[in-house]
């Protein structure tokens, strides 16, 4: 199977689900967007670490990790989102001492904090991009002009959260609708979640 290397392109969250993040992953040669659902924890920590001009009073767990590695010649070379289980990713790190590679196994989120800290590259497969990928559309598609980079890392706070409590009630077709109409608005944790209820029923 054949890796896609991905790029973060943002962090969301919702004022009104209190806890629920979503870090949203793009492809580098390509239009497809991987959201995942995180902790506040684990966004805060990604976050710092894209900011270079934040820097917290004490090392924070991620941080320590980092510390640690590179006391011991330890680097973390690349992670890979390996596996897609009920709308969980699972992830490894790939690190290396004197030349001799381990992989170890990891929470998706930790990784990614990881990877930012250590400047490694992000990978997935490309069956996962298939199954959980969102296609964005084009500038040309959206009329947009070169004032908006796409390449930029921010944290956008979502305007407004649909309750997805129940899609019991939708049709895929419903469902499809949803989920084209959340991309277009990048409500990226709602495209999520109906991705993940679309998975559920294919």
């Amino acid at each position: 199977m054949s890796l896609v290397r991905l790029t973060i392109k943002g962090i969301s969250y919702s004022q009104t689900q209190s806890g629920a993040y979503a870090l949203v992953l793009s492809e580098m040669e390509g239009t497809r967007t991987l959201p995942i659902i995180i902790g506040a924890f684990e966004a805060q920590s990604i976050a710092i670490a894209l900011e270079k001009e934040i820097r917290p009073p004490r090392p924070l767990t991620h941080d320590l990790f980092k510390s640690f590695a590179e006391r011991f010649s330890i680097t973390v070379k690349q992670i890979i989102i390996h596996k897609l289980v009920d709308g969980v990713f699972f992830s490894s790190l790939i690190c290396e001492r004197d030349g001799v590679e381990e992989v170890i196994d990891t929470r998706t989120s930790d990784a990614i904090a990881l990877a930012v800290r250590f400047q490694a590259p992000i990978f997935t497969y490309e069956n996962i991009l298939d199954k959980a990928g969102i296609y964005l559309k084009t500038e040309e598609e959206l009329g947009s002009s070169d004032e908006n980079d796409t390449d930029d890392i921010h944290i956008e706070q979502e305007i407004e959260f649909t309750s997805t409590a129940d899609f019991s009630d939708l049709s895929l077709n419903e469902l499809e609708e949803q989920l084209n109409e959340a991309v277009n608005n990048e409500d990226y944790e709602l495209a999520a979640k109906i991705r993940d209820e679309i998975s559920k029923r294919s």
